[in-house]
């Protein structure tokens, strides 16, 4: 199932990734308690059979004791892009930053690329050494609630102002729940994807031209790596009546890995091809596509995606980022973010 023929480079997919890519059926039992589904239509009326519940988003589950209200997550959009669109327009970084293992050197790059301006501790709260650990994001938490710096400080992200501007310790700890979660999401998934983009292009990406069409070889990543492989949907009692193989008490797991490979919507549907998307004014209204989910139920931060993505594969390109190791084939682990793993080595 690699989906790389003719490129010389091939993906090893986790066995249970693996399992799900060569079944036939489109709905399917993974487990005693979880149906898997592939089906375009029947995703789209499982999307549409009830909102998106607040403990099914990752971003917006609830924090400090409660819920995340829906004014609070504009907001946090609305900071977010604003950051993103002015980190896009200041200058990287040292391209050294981008080497090493990825996606995390590309993670650790965007992280301080759009938000290593904001005063400690708020900046610790997106460092990866102290995300990976529950302490260390516990002791950073306590401190931020504490002292979230001052206006008088100088430049900050609008994500940190929000955690300046709350009021009461609630809403602040809310504030700084927002600032991890909304940061880690879009850095972690921006990297998975251009990583995917790099390794999917194969040698072609040493090509003079190969930053020509880099839009369209993003949208491809999106269709045969999307990072959001897989969307979970908690209780089956209101799709009981959509599929006789759902029961009330199942969880609903939705695969947009599968669906993207249907061969009733793509021709040659495991085949890298770019050139697909040339001239697609809007690529997901294209049937059998979901790169950030449904109507009702899409990415928030799906505007920001691609352009940060495409952003990031450019200074790669311009400082010349070879891929060391390894060079033919590479895994894919099981993962929340389905991303490929590898190192790399950036030209100063």
């Amino acid at each position: 199932m690699a989906p790389t023929a003719g490129r010389s480079h091939s993906i090893v997919y986790a066995p249970k990734i693996q399992d799900l890519l060569t079944r036939e059926e489109k709905v399917f039992r993974i487990d005693a308690r979880t149906v898997g589904v592939s089906d375009c239509e029947l995703m789209a009326e499982i999307v549409a059979a009830r909102p998106v519940r607040s403990a099914e988003r990752s971003v917006y589950k609830p924090a400090a004791g409660a819920d995340i209200h829906h004014d609070n997550a504009t907001r946090t959009i609305r900071a977010l892009g604003q950051d993103v669109m002015a980190g896009i327009r200041t200058p990287p970084p040292p391209a050294r930053g981008l080497s090493g293992a990825w996606p995390y050197a590309a993670t650790s790059y965007l992280r301080r690329w759009l938000f290593a301006s904001d005063p400690l501790p708020v900046s610790l709260l997106s460092r990866r050494g102290v995300t990976r650990s529950d302490r260390l994001s516990r002791i950073v938490d306590r401190a931020v609630t504490v002292w979230p710096g001052s206006a008088a400080e100088g430049r900050s992200t609008a994500l940190a102002g929000q955690i300046r501007d709350a009021s009461g310790a609630r809403e602040r700890r809310q504030a700084i729940a927002l600032y991890r979660r909304s940061t880690a999401t879009l850095c972690d998934g921006v990297a998975a994807l251009a990583g995917n983009a790099l390794w999917l292009m194969g040698p072609d990406r040493e090509r003079e031209d190969a930053r020509a069409d880099l839009t369209e070889v993003l949208w491809e990543t999106l269709r045969l790596l999307p990072p959001a492989w897989m969307l979970f949907r908690n209780d089956g009692r209101a799709y009981t009546g959509l599929h006789p193989e759902i029961r009330p008490e199942d969880r609903v797991a939705l695969f947009p890995l599968l669906m993207h490979r249907d061969p009733k919507h793509w021709s040659d549907p495991l085949e890298f091809r770019p050139e697909r998307w040339a001239g697609v004014a809007d690529p997901e209204k294209t049937p059998g596509f979901m790169p950030f989910g449904f109507d009702g139920a899409r990415c928030w931060a799906k505007h920001l995606v691609v352009p940060l993505a495409e952003r990031l594969l450019n200074v790669a390109f311009d400082h010349r980022l070879a891929i060391r190791g390894p060079r033919q084939e590479t895994h894919v682990p099981l993962r929340s973010l389905l991303s490929v793993r590898f190192d790399a080595a950036a030209r100063a």
